[in-house]
């Protein structure tokens, strides 16, 4: 099966995930947020286009992987990214908790930078496909600080008035 319809399908199938899991409702919208913040709109095709980019590296790191050991390599780095990728979006907008998402999106950025680490000698052009995904999350990274920063303290009972049973 061709490398690059399997990692395309992995990056729908996340792309779909997480945006099931970004319930965009009220209390997102309630949120402050920075001045600097992107559009909301913005986010979507971004996200679609890094994916892309991403499915694209691993399909040339997976055909210029010289063994078994090289591919087995691949799929852990895209695996273990993949899992950080998901993460974020539940623990932030269904879980409520900017401040768990902060801590988790450490590990996705962690996860990037084993990619590009892992990739680099398989591939320069398979890493270099993964920059701007890196690049994103680090302005992710520091969005999330900066809403964690302006809403603080999060986990305390909910915010919006919740009817009585």
């Amino acid at each position: 099966m061709n490398p690059l319809y399997v990692s395309g399908a992995c990056a729908i199938a996340l792309l779909v995930a997480g945006g099931l899991a970004t319930p965009i409702g009220a209390w997102y919208r309630d949120l402050r947020k920075p001045s600097w913040q992107p559009p909301n709109w913005l986010f979507g095709p971004a996200w679609t286009i890094l994916l892309g980019l991403a499915a694209w590296s691993a399909a040339i790191a997976w055909t210029a992987a010289p063994d078994a050991a090289g591919r087995t390599t691949v799929v852990i780095l895209f695996a273990v990214n993949a899992l950080f990728h998901f993460l974020w979006s539940p623990l932030f907008f269904a879980l409520r908790r900017p401040d768990w998402a902060l801590i988790e999106v450490v590990f996705l950025w962690g996860s990037l930078v084993a990619l590009l680490v892992g990739l680099a000698p398989i591939s320069g052009f398979a890493a270099l496909l993964i920059v701007p995904y890196f690049l994103w999350v680090s302005f992710a990274a520091v969005l999330n600080w900066a809403i964690v920063r302006l809403n603080a303290p999060f986990g305390q009972a909910d915010r919006t008035p919740r009817a009585q049973p």
